[in-house]
């Protein structure tokens, strides 16, 4: 069965966080609003997952899990056959989602005062969880050359501190939807053994990426050398839009960092609830690959539509995405304040997007918009963008 994408689906009135909440975080009331900013797909998951589910909710019993062998089998065939990494059940542990993953290696890996890599512009909540356990957000801006975030070596060389024990990495890149080469993988894994920083490798998008662009490669298949300091960090929630399971998998292969963070999982006593663990089961499937494949297509489809109309507005920049479905649009040539731009994405256009400066330095003039919704939607919101700028045209 094709996948209905272009199927609107009314979401508000669902305990939706980024349909219900557009007038608390931007102040938006029009019902003819579109919430472009929260990272989830406006696309129903694919029918295994959706009747694995329902066969859960069936049953009617919904008490303690237990034999969660398929779960870890699905994820290991996974990786292996959509990824080329062999893992073992050791190596896999469930936490709830991956901000709760990132938050509890920082916890068990680095002490209060320690200083903790971003590359920056950078997923926002990151920052947040390094400050808010007591540590140090080191932001090591990335270059910006012909429209494409690079590494910059040289000038970060020059901007540590030596209290540096982590480095988080987003690959895929969020929000600019870059996919890092082998070689760039290298470096940053040669930069973590060479200045003794743990590795945090955050592949969250990275079944998202675009056909027709470049391959992602897990961390841990290139550098295999840097297992003693590698955490990797994967969840079907995004692939499949099943965020709200909140489940998600951090694999680390080697068995004494692998002991330091399970200690801190047991300690705060996470486990996985009922409902996702059949769902990631049937999503990790020669049928769920199928849907995957074909919602990457559509995306892509998206992407260029809506990326060939901002950059036909003078002065304003979408960058190729390569991974992701999330657009990443400069407005910084435009000369305009953020409060006059946001007016006019918001209050005229009736749009709710993320604000750049939310990913930290690098992020000035820009917004993040997720194009995972129908493609009517997408057209409608990059006409309405056009209009709102249309008279610098």
């Amino acid at each position: 069965m094709t996948p209905s994408f272009d199927e609107t689906i009314e979401r508000r009135g669902t305990l939706c966080r980024k349909w219900d909440d557009l007038q608390p975080f931007y102040g938006v009331t029009d019902p003819a609003a579109l919430g472009m900013w929260v990272a989830d797909m406006d696309f129903r998951a694919p029918p295994c997952v959706r009747a694995a589910l329902e066969t859960t909710v069936a049953h009617g019993i919904y008490g303690y899990p237990g034999n969660n062998a398929p779960y870890l089998a699905a994820i290991r065939w996974w990786m292996a056959n959509r990824h080329g990494w062999q893992i073992t059940d050791a190596d896999i542990m469930t936490v709830n989602g991956l901000v709760n993953g990132t938050a509890m290696a920082i916890e068990a890996l680095t002490q209060p005062g320690d200083g903790i890599i971003l590359m920056t512009p950078v997923y926002h909540n990151f920052a947040r969880v390094i400050r808010a356990a007591g540590r140090e957000v080191v932001g090591l801006p990335m270059a910006l050359r012909d429209g494409r975030y690079e590494l910059d070596w040289p000038a970060w060389e020059g901007m540590l501190t030596g209290r540096e024990r982590m480095f988080i990495l987003c690959s895929p890149h969020n929000p600019g939807g870059r996919v890092w080469s082998k070689a760039e993988l290298r470096q940053i894994a040669d930069f973590c053994r060479s200045h003794d920083l743990i590795l945090v490798s955050d592949e969250i998008h990275h079944d998202l990426v675009l056909p027709g662009g470049p391959a992602h490669h897990v961390t841990a298949t290139v550098a295999p050398d840097i297992a003693d300091r590698l955490v990797t960090m994967t969840a079907a929630t995004k692939t499949f839009n099943i965020a709200g399971a909140h489940l998600g998998n951090v694999i680390v292969t080697d068995p004494a960092l692998r002991a330091r963070y399970q200690a801190r999982v047991q300690a705060l006593g996470i486990s996985p609830g009922l409902f996702g663990l059949p769902m990631v089961t049937a999503a990790y499937s020669p049928e769920g690959a199928a849907w995957v494949d074909q919602l990457t297509a559509y995306i892509d489809g998206n992407a260029r539509l809506f990326n060939a109309a901002m950059n036909a507005i003078p002065g304003v920049q979408a960058m190729d995405l390569e991974a992701t479905y999330l657009a990443w649009v400069d407005f910084g040539a435009l000369g305009m304040t953020s409060d006059k731009l946001h007016q006019r994405i918001e209050g005229s256009a009736l749009i709710a997007a993320n604000h750049g400066e939310t990913f930290g330095p690098g992020g000035e003039n820009r917004m993040r918009f997720n194009l995972a919704m129908p493609r009517a939607q997408v057209a409608e919101a990059a006409e309405r963008l056009q209009r709102a700028f249309a008279d610098i045209q």
